[in-house]
């Protein structure tokens, strides 16, 4: 999942996701979190085009995480909401 579908579920903006995140890197190894290479980014964009890419955070790679890096994420997210969120995730998976 990427980084700004997780922070729209968590109700928290996708800059405070990936702050968070980073404050906590050693519990996201790379097989639970990537960063989008420029080349997947750019496709990802065109298949996401809108009128202003800009405010839809489109301006930076985003943060992909599989499912391990999603469960980690209630570690790094500790409220109500990101555990609610969490456990609805992991059942979907």
């Amino acid at each position: 999942m990427v980084d700004r579908d997780l922070a729209q579920l968590y109700q928290d903006p996708t800059k405070r996701l990936n702050e968070q995140v980073k404050r906590n890197i050693k519990r996201f190894p790379p097989d639970f979190m990537f960063q989008m290479t420029q080349e997947e980014f750019d496709n990802w964009k065109s298949q996401n085009a809108t009128s202003s890419k800009e405010k839809m955070g489109l301006r930076k790679r985003p943060f992909v995480f599989t499912q391990d890096g999603v469960a980690m994420l209630s570690s790094v997210l500790n409220s109500d909401r990101a555990i609610e969120v969490n456990i609805q995730i992991m059942r979907t998976f």
